[in-house]
């Protein structure tokens, strides 16, 4: 299989095969990705209800399985003088709202399917962006050298001596006093051509749906510069070993640019540590969206972080309102690290394979 100036060989397939086949946590972490996935995507079609609608009288319900009890207070004539009375009063589950509902009446499994589009959005393009910026920045330090490289890589080493946090709190502090828009709707095809609202009917299920979804697109720049340093960091130190090749040498004896060196050798030799980290990277960056929605720089509302954070205040009470996202997030973490674990098995002949459970 060729895709441009990359190829996967049938050994490189195979071994991707037998590793698959031979690992049970690599099994899990295709299942929870393709789940998380495909919830994302489908979520129009799949979500209970509508995410953003609002319904106080079935508010703080818990999930199926558990019981709340909550005080309420009511008035009452005792002896011909008015009383106040508080009295607790058992909360039920309902099947309409599996996993419970918020304070503010909204499903939780519907903002939980929703919230996986932004967590699935921002991580991957976020890893994209710091991918591009990355890899440019180390082919160029590691193919050069010299004070090329000291100028680039020291610029990146100052990066690291932020927190990911910190220095993303700043960054967006930085787009904001520019003005620059935290956050851009996008329509939903699956809503706005019927597809889901048909589907949702077959089923019975209310309609209608949010016929756009937002995208937090200063949340990705933000990430993206906040992680292309350690996608610096491996194609310098790929690029320092490839230009040393003997291939490498013949090609410039030859007369090849240094860009079609860079592009035609250099790259395809080293994008298997550059893939690897991007897996763990898509899982990284959803950590780090999910801690800036929480803290109300997502520009959404459909977020996990933002769920947890809006559930914070009741915990003691009604735990599953920043539980189940809390879930969502550790769910997905833990299926994309897996499924890196897979691939850095597979594609890298140095490293043993695990095996299976």
């Amino acid at each position: 299989m060729k895709i441009g100036p990359l190829s996967i060989s049938p050994r490189t397939i195979r071994n991707l095969r037998k590793e698959f086949r031979s690992s049970g946590l690599a099994r899990i972490g295709v299942v929870l990705v393709v789940v998380i996935v495909l919830a994302a995507a489908l979520a129009p079609m799949i979500a209970p209800h509508n995410p953003r609608t609002q319904d106080l009288d079935r508010a703080q319900l818990p999930p199926l399985g558990f019981t709340d009890t909550e005080q309420q207070t009511r008035t009452e004539m005792v002896n011909g003088s008015v009383q106040t009375v508080t009295e607790n009063v058992t909360v039920n589950a309902t099947a309409q709202h599996p996993l419970g509902t918020n304070s503010l009446g909204q499903d939780i499994l519907s903002r939980a399917i929703y919230g996986a589009r932004t967590s699935l959005l921002v991580g991957l393009f976020g890893t994209v962006l710091a991918a591009v910026l990355g890899v440019t920045v180390g082919l160029t330090a590691g193919y050069y050298r010299g004070r090329v490289d000291d100028a680039l890589m020291r610029t990146a080493d100052v990066s690291l001596a932020f927190p990911s946090l910190v220095l993303a709190i700043a960054l967006i502090g930085l787009f904001s006093r520019f003005q620059a828009d935290v956050a851009i709707a996008i329509t939903d095809p699956l809503v706005t051509t019927g597809v889901a609202g048909s589907f949702r009917e077959a089923l019975g299920l209310p309609t209608p749906m949010p016929e756009t979804f937002v995208l937090p697109t200063v949340v990705i720049l933000v990430v993206g510069f906040v992680n292309w340093v350690w996608f610096a960091r491996i194609a310098r130190g790929e690029a320092l070993s490839v230009r040393e090749e003997e291939y490498v040498k013949a090609a410039r004896a030859l007369g090849a640019s240094d860009v079609r060196i860079v592009f035609r050798h250099v790259l395809p030799n080293s994008i298997t540590p550059i893939l690897v980290l991007a897996t763990i990277q898509v899982a990284a960056i959803i950590l780090l969206e999910s801690a800036l929605s929480f803290l109300g720089f997502s520009g959404t509302t459909l977020s996990w972080g933002f769920d947890i954070a809006q559930g914070r205040d009741y915990l003691s009470s009604s735990w599953w309102i920043a539980t189940v996202p809390g879930i969502a997030i550790v769910l997905s973490v833990i299926g994309i690290n897996l499924v890196g674990d897979w691939l850095r098995d597979a594609l890298d002949p140095g490293i043993e394979g695990e095996g299976g459970m």
